[in-house]
């Protein structure tokens, strides 16, 4: 049998192992850091010695290296909030633009996919629901990997698509607006009271692309916090119960978390994000045409390979985040 506190001492230890690595990674990076420098250190002061003008290109090559080992090492220093070195759960919901909208949703479930996948992260599908044409309605996924909260939680908000609409006749302009929500995959119990009687309940029949229930059983949970509006749902566990574990999981971190960024004293505080899915409310917008342009409108970081980005290269914007955030703190 158990002994009383066996599972707390089990997660306890896999925390204390996930922060000295961490810790120890830190570390590794700083030395590879020194030791470079003082090799290209070393490298300059034997050019101006023997005034060989023929190391200099080896000098700026050793130097575009260490600048860019530099600054990811720096990102990952700011790596360091609370929660950053957790998986993490991505929601994306269709805001304006009907059809074009669960498109929108569709393109940016595969530019997260393949950025995870770059990373070397595994992602897990936990609830999915098409678009009554085409695309994607809603679509929720955990992130498992290093610091996988820390990198998505730059990717909160509102995301606006510029293009000609493939849905169009008339092939006129179309913009279409989808919400990101992340939350982080916090495994311990949090202290979070809540009130049944705040809760409403409701199962379904799974749906959509993966999922061994699907269209078998009602085991889908979703669940209402009826004080703030906030709906979580699963679909992807192997039983209705699991579901509403999963899915309690989550509204108790999206809760904390609101809770702690608020600087709240209750749950009941909390009235929910009121963040309008549409004009004037978004993060970043995906232009692609008339021209091509991809643009942070918080840290101003911009790209015109828009291809390049919906294919999941989302690491400078991501880094920019995290510098940007930085300064406001």
């Amino acid at each position: 049998m158990e002994q009383p506190g066996f599972w707390d001492d089990i997660k306890h230890s896999t925390e204390v192992s996930r922060e000295l690595k961490l810790l120890e990674d830190q570390v590794d990076g700083f030395n590879k850091l020194s030791s470079d420098f003082d090799d290209m250190q070393e490298l300059v002061e034997m050019a101006e010695e023997e005034n060989d003008a023929s190391m200099v290109e080896e000098i700026q090559n050793m130097l575009e290296v260490f600048t860019k080992e530099f600054d990811d090492y720096r990102v990952k220093l700011l790596l360091s909030d609370e929660f950053d070195n957790h998986d993490a759960v991505l929601t994306l919901h269709a805001g304006a633009g009907g059809t074009e909208a669960c498109d929108w949703v569709s393109m940016l479930y595969r530019m997260y996919t393949r950025w995870a996948e770059k990373k070397g992260y595994k992602v897990e599908l936990l609830d999915y629901l098409e678009g009554d044409e085409a695309g994607i309605k809603s679509v929720t996924i955990q992130v498992c990997g290093e610091n996988a909260y820390g990198y998505l939680k730059s990717e909160k908000g509102v995301h606006r698509l510029v293009r000609i609409s493939p849905f169009n006749a008339a092939g006129k302009r179309q913009t279409s607006f989808a919400s990101c929500d992340v939350i982080p995959e916090i495994e311990e119990d949090l202290e979070i009271e809540i009130n049944d009687d705040d809760l409403r309940i409701d199962t379904y029949r799974s749906s959509g692309a993966g999922g061994q229930h699907i269209n078998k059983t009602s085991s889908a949970v979703r669940i209402t916090h009826l004080p703030t509006g906030i709906v979580v749902q699963c679909q992807n566990e192997r039983s209705q119960h699991m579901n509403k574990d999963k899915a309690m999981q989550m509204l108790k971190s999206k809760l904390y978390l609101i809770k702690k960024q608020e600087n709240l004293d209750k749950i009941s505080d909390i009235r929910g994000e009121l963040l309008d899915n549409g004009f004037g409310s978004q993060i970043r917008s995906y232009v692609m045409q008339p021209y091509k342009l991809v643009k942070d409108n918080r840290t101003g970081e911009e790209t015109g390979n828009v291809a390049a980005v919906l294919d999941g290269e989302l690491d400078n914007f991501m880094n920019a985040y995290l510098k940007w955030n930085s300064c406001r703190e």
